[in-house]
């Protein structure tokens, strides 16, 4: 099997790259993330333009027809530029629910207006105080008179702040998990936004008798969420490597032109040998990405393969982080330097989703026997 990019996944992901570094460095991306919004208009619309935005929906539905290769080609250059852009929090997990199980008239309703950045969705499924990869879902939903309504809190809501509608998921009368489409602007919805610690945004989003518009024919909806979550994993591992990838040339750069007695700190054995560790930390990663995303570019959508790889990504991100920030010194801590900033993203995506613990517990609970995910 070939896991090279061919000619046209290569392109997309130079254009994306090159697009990315005109927009941001470290310093314009610090100003952009200190506005309200925390990210860019412009950005979004060149996004758009380039076709991003509707990268994996079909052409029927106004997007690209892409598969899982180039969206993980472009979400690498995602983490490799830390664009705060929401590309996947406002378009592609909640676009891909849509396209997965809505009806034709919401397809045609959502999809080609999240593919020309007209419209910003978000997926309102985790709550306070619950711990991946729980399926408790505490928000409630109820129909009276041919329609539904659905009450309780969803926190965090990544970009549930930017979002003009949600993707609810919420616990049905007759059990099983249901998937809602409810407006940002409709009686009975408080959205709360706030700033996250890695610079991007997040709010608490709550319902009181909001009413709500079934996801395609409605009924449970589980095998769609655990399909957008292990699409979402891949998605976050291959950001993961991008921003591991800088994170460790910057710091490498760093030893070669960072003196001590006279000589770049790089001819010090020591420091060579733990910046070698940490390249075949990367390289870990990089090949457990590549199997998450190639498994869904065969069809598969296995949540193990996504537990396996985010497993590896989690303990790579969190060993390349915390060297990267010990072999800069104190500069690494300030704001004002990227490797920061990189470590603080790669933590969030860590912990999005499960972090490595959690996945090694599914992963061990597998190979004993049936999951039971409490």
């Amino acid at each position: 099997m070939d896991f090279e990019l061919d000619d046209e996944q290569k392109l997309l992901r130079d254009t994306t790259r090159d697009v990315l570094a005109r927009n941001y460095d470290s310093e314009k991306r610090n100003e952009i993330t200190a506005t309200d919004r925390g990210w860019s208009p412009q950005v979004w619309k060149q996004l758009a333009e380039l076709g991003i935005l509707g990268l994996p929906f079909e052409e029927s539905d106004g997007g690209m027809g892409a598969g899982p290769v180039e969206v993980g080609a472009v979400m690498t250059e995602i983490g490799r530029r830390l664009a705060p852009e929401p590309v996947l929090d406002a378009v592609l997990i909640p676009g891909g629910l849509v396209a997965d199980g809505g009806s034709a008239d919401q397809r045609v309703q959502i999809l080609p207006a999240l593919s020309s950045g007209e419209l910003l969705l978000a997926f309102a499924h985790n709550e306070p105080g619950v711990r991946w990869p729980s399926t408790k879902i505490a928000v409630t939903a109820s129909s009276g008179d041919s329609e539904w309504t659905i009450s309780g809190v969803k926190n965090p809501v990544p970009h549930g702040g930017d979002a003009q509608r949600f993707v609810v998921s919420a616990a049905l009368p007759d059990g099983g998990v249901g998937l809602f489409l409810v407006d940002k602007d409709a009686s009975g919805v408080t959205v709360a936004p706030y700033a996250t610690h890695d610079g991007l945004r997040g709010a608490q989003v709550s319902f009181d008798g909001a009413a709500a518009e079934p996801l395609g024919d409605g009924g449970d909806a589980r095998h769609l969420i655990e399909d957008c979550e292990v699409r979402t994993q891949a998605a976050l591992c291959a950001e993961a490597v991008g921003a591991m990838e800088e994170a460790l040339r910057l710091t490498t750069e760093y030893l070669k032109t960072r003196k001590q007695f006279g000589v770049p700190i790089a001819k010090f054995q020591t420091l060579t040998h733990r910046a070698s560790d940490l390249y075949v930390l990367l390289e870990l990663a990089h090949s457990m990405s590549l199997y998450a995303t190639m498994s869904l570019a065969a069809g598969k959508k296995d949540p193990l393969v996504a537990s396996r790889a985010k497993l590896q990504i989690s303990r790579s991100a969190r060993q390349i982080g915390q060297e990267s920030i010990q072999m800069h010194g104190g500069i690494g801590m300030t704001a004002e330097y990227p490797v920061g900033h990189y470590v603080s993203r790669l933590t969030a995506i860590e912990h999005t989703l499960g972090g490595g613990d959690d996945h090694l517990r599914v992963l061990a609970t597998s190979a004993s026997g049936p999951a039971q995910l409490l």
